[in-house]
C-alpha cells in the first residue's frame, strides 16, 4: 500500500507517494495558484491522481490521503479552519476532494505538525514516544508528538511555540503580540541582529563577508565571521544561542519530551556552534537536571520532506485512534 502526502506553501504545492517503509517514492510540484477555493481543491485532487497515474499504481493501492496546511485544521469535519498568507477560511477540502475521487481517505494536518510526525516515524529510536520539532526558519515553526501522536489541543491550534512570550513588551510580532521567541530566533531574527551589529562595527568582518550588501546578510553569515576571529559575530552569535536556548528550556520544562530536533537552515550549523553549547544551555536551565534522563536535542533530518511524509502518514495516525 501506499500513502499520499501533500504540503502546501505559500508559494509551492508539493505531493509525494510515500510507501509502507515511511519513504518518498515519487513526487511532484507546482506554484501555488488559484483564484477561488473550488479551484484549489480540484487542483489538490488532480495533483493526487496524477502521482498515482504517472507511476503506474491503481487508486485502491492509495490507503489515504493526507494534506499539511499552514494554519488550524478540523480533521474530524474535513474542513481547513484559515491559513497563514493564503485566502482560505473554513474550506471543506475532503469534500471537494471527494468529489473528484471518491472513496478513499482524507486527513488534514498542520504543516509544522506534519513535519513533526514525519521525523517522529523517521527517529533512530523507534521506542520514543514524545518528539518536537522546531524549525528556524522566517518564523519558528513548532510541532509536539506525545504519546505517540500529534498535540493539537482542543482547537487545532496547539504548538505555536514560536509565540510564546520571551522579552516582555519586547519587538512587535505579526500575531499581535509583543516579545515572541521568534523575533528573537527564528532564522529571520538572526540575520536581524547580524545586521543590527554590522551597523554598530563598520570595521567588522561580516562586512567582507557580504561584500557590503546587506542583502546578501543571511543566517549563516554571523557564522561565518564568528569562525574568523569577528568579536561583533561572536556577540551576536552568543545572544542568539541564549534566546534559542531559553524558549528551549521553556518547552522541556513543560513537556519533558525525549527528543527535541531542530530544523531549518540555522540548524545545519556546525554542532560545536550550534547544538553543544544549546545543549550545555538547556540542561542548566531545565528542572529535573540531576534527573537519570534527559531530553535529546538533535538535528532533524528530512528537510523538506518532513511535511510531506508526515501529511502521508495522518492517516496512520488516524486508524490508531
Amino acid at each position: 500500500m501506499y500513502y499520499i502526502g501533500i504540503d502546501i506553501g505559500g508559494t509551492n504545492l508539493k505531493a509525494g507517494l510515500v510507501d509502507e517503509n515511511y519513504c518518498i517514492t515519487a513526487t511532484r510540484k507546482q506554484p501555488l495558484q488559484f483564484t477561488s477555493m473550488e479551484q484549489m481543491g480540484e487542483t489538490l485532487a488532480k495533483m493526487a491522481i496524477d502521482l498515482v497515474e504517472e507511476n503506474n499504481i491503481t487508486r485502491d493501492q492509495v490507503a489515504s490521503v493526507g494534506m499539511g496546511f499552514p494554519g488550524p485544521v478540523n480533521d474530524k469535519q474535513g474542513v481547513v479552519i484559515k491559513t497563514v498568507n493564503i485566502p482560505i477560511r473554513f474550506m471543506p477540502v475532503a469534500e471537494m476532494f471527494h468529489r473528484f475521487w471518491d472513496g478513499v481517505p482524507v486527513h488534514l494536518g498542520n504543516d509544522a505538525d506534519c513535519a513533526a510526525l514525519g521525523e517522529f516515524y523517521h527517529y533512530e529510536d523507534k521506542n520514543i514516544e514524545s518528539l518536537i520539532l522546531v524549525t528556524l526558519g522566517t518564523g519558528i515553526g513548532t510541532g509536539i508528538i506525545l504519546n505517540g501522536r500529534i498535540h493539537t489541543g482542543i482547537n487545532g491550534c496547539a504548538g505555536e511555540g514560536g509565540h510564546i512570550v520571551l522579552v516582555h513588551n519586547g519587538e512587535q510580532c505579526t500575531c499581535g503580540r509583543k516579545g515572541c521567541w521568534e523575533r528573537y530566533a527564528s532564522a529571520n531574527a538572526l540575520i536581524r541582529q547580524t545586521i543590527a551589529v554590522m551597523d554598530q562595527n563598520k570595521d567588522s568582518i561580516i562586512w567582507g563577508i557580504v561584500g557590503g550588501d546587506l542583502s546578501r546578510v543571511d543566517g549563516r553569515t554571523a557564522f561565518e565571521a564568528m569562525h574568523q576571529g569577528d568579536a561583533p559575530a561572536r556577540a551576536v552569535i552568543d545572544q542568539y544561542l541564549r534566546y534559542l536556548g531559553d524558549g528551549l528550556s521553556n518547552f522541556i520544562n513543560i513537556f519533558q519530551p525525549e527528543v527535541i530536533a531542530l530544523g531549518g537552515g540555522v540548524s545545519q550549523a556546525r554542532d560545536e556552534d550550534l547544538l553543544l553549547p544549546l545543549q550545555s544551555i538547556v540542561l542548566e536551565d531545565c528542572f529535573g537536571r540531576e534527573a537519570d534522563r534527559h531530553t535529546r536535542l538533535v538535528k532533524a533530518k528530512l528537510g523538506n520532506d518532513a511535511g510531506i511524509i508526515g501529511a502521508a502518514l495522518l492517516g496512520l495516525q488516524a486508524r490508531d485512534r
